[in-house]
């Protein structure tokens, strides 16, 4: 599982000139699914999103994450995060899982991120969605799983 992470001070998304999703100040996590990942790979990333120290603490570092500022998330599903563009100019998808795979890990990895009890928005998957946001920082990571692209080792 790949997620591009964004450190927000807002975002929304919008289906069909409708805002499905929107939040305030947390993080916009941009997700894509690997053809190879399972229950514990989501389990790895929710843990992950939600303990990403990437909010500044009162000395200015960024020591806190988004639980410990109360902050939000919104969710954007992205299988071009798997883009493979190293040979030719068309990215390879061939990595990222089949949307029947994906679907139920991407809704997996909103569940479990409920259960945070921050509030949690979502996109609306394998939909053209219109994504904006005012990045904070700007503060842009890349979090991958360790169980990804054939590692299925559970260091990280």
């Amino acid at each position: 599982m790949r997620a591009l992470v964004q450190r927000v001070s807002s975002a929304q998304v919008e289906v069909d000139n409708q805002i499905i999703g929107q939040i305030g100040r947390g993080l916009l996590v941009l997700v894509a699914v690997h053809g190879q990942d399972d229950d514990k790979t989501v389990q790895w990333m929710a843990n992950k999103l939600l303990s990403l120290r990437l909010f500044s603490d009162d000395a200015g570092k960024m020591n806190l994450s988004c639980q410990d500022i109360g902050g939000d998330i919104l969710v954007v599903s992205q299988f071009t995060l798997y883009g493979d563009c190293r040979r030719g100019c068309r990215p390879s998808y061939s990595n990222s899982a089949p949307s029947a795979v994906a679907e139920p890990m991407y809704r997996n990895l909103v569940e479990r991120l409920k259960l945070s009890g921050l509030k949690i928005q979502e996109g609306m998957f394998q939909a053209h969605m219109k994504v904006s946001l005012l990045n904070d920082g700007p503060v842009t990571v890349l979090v991958d799983s360790p169980m990804s692209n054939g590692n299925k080792s559970n260091n990280g």
